[in-house]
């Protein structure tokens, strides 16, 4: 058997301004924006550069609840992990693109990390791992 986790929904307030922030300062892709008008939403998919793995799939919040959502997906934890294989390069980009730093870097066991901020507040570890991490040889 053979199973991933293929998309991560992140309730987002607006597509356009959430494809923005993540295409033009995150340098994400734009994998897909597909109007679905059954449902009178979009299906907004965007990825990592160079990544083959999981995707976020850009939520807009639809329904009042979901509004209290947008930006605290996990209660104030850290909520996504965006792995890389060169954290100075990225660290320092998402500095020039005045994204917001939460957590300054650190050295730890396992590699480097600092913690950011997207555009709605949810928080994301910048994470390279150590070459002896199980992590590492995914995302190499």
């Amino acid at each position: 058997m053979k199973q991933a986790i293929v998309h991560i929904a992140l309730v987002v307030r607006d597509y356009d301004e959430a494809i923005e922030f993540y295409t033009q300062k995150l340098h994400f892709t734009l994998v897909e924006d597909t109007y679905q008008p059954e449902q009178d939403k979009r299906w907004v998919i965007v990825s990592p550069p160079g990544s083959q793995g999981t995707t976020l799939l850009l939520a807009k919040a639809s329904k009042p609840i979901q509004n209290n959502f947008i930006g605290n997906q996990a209660g104030g934890r850290v909520f996504l992990f965006l792995g890389t294989d060169d954290f100075w390069r990225d660290y320092q980009d998402i500095v020039d693109q005045n994204i917001e730093i939460v957590r300054k870097p650190k050295e730890t066991d396992y590699g480097i990390v600092a913690v950011f901020k997207d555009l709605y507040g949810n928080l994301w570890d910048l994470v390279q791992f150590n070459k002896n991490h199980p992590i590492y040889k995914r995302i190499k």
